[in-house]
């Protein structure tokens, strides 16, 4: 089941068309997956960084724009996690505006390191993994 939240597009993430100025999709992508985590894992992203010490970089994203969302709008995310692997994870976020239009998709990976040494990979923890699993696609 995908992880599903909304927010309105504020003034601040809009150009002078009032439309989403582009690089503001990846910054809602990551508030969004932000708020993933206390869904999936029951723990605040904060949680996961200070407390157990995992980092998450991003490595690759890819994203398609679709339609235009604009100023006033309403955004709903929908992300899946389609791949664990032994160190990396695979989101896959789908934007939609407030008719269900399909705006913006992006897929992405992040590897999992360790908050001291965030050069180090370490191993995408089991209480991790069991809690991804409830955004899986399948």
């Amino acid at each position: 089941m995908a992880f599903v939240s909304k927010r309105r597009i504020d003034f601040p993430m809009v150009d002078l068309a009032k439309i989403v100025y582009y690089p503001r999709f990846w910054d809602l992508a990551h508030r969004f997956y932000e708020e993933s985590w206390e869904f999936s894992c029951g723990m605040h992203y904060n949680e996961i960084l200070s407390e157990k010490q995992i980092a998450f970089p991003l490595v690759h994203s890819e994203a398609s724009f679709l339609h235009p969302i604009a100023y006033g709008d309403t955004v709903e995310c929908s992300i899946t996690v389609p791949r664990i692997g032994n160190t990396s994870i695979s989101w896959r976020y789908e934007f939609r505006n407030q008719e269900g239009t399909l705006c913006w998709t992006a897929d992405q990976v992040t590897v999992c390191t360790d908050m001291g040494e965030v050069k180090r990979k370490v191993p995408v923890p089991d209480w991790m993994r069991d809690g991804l699993a409830k955004i899986s696609p399948e």
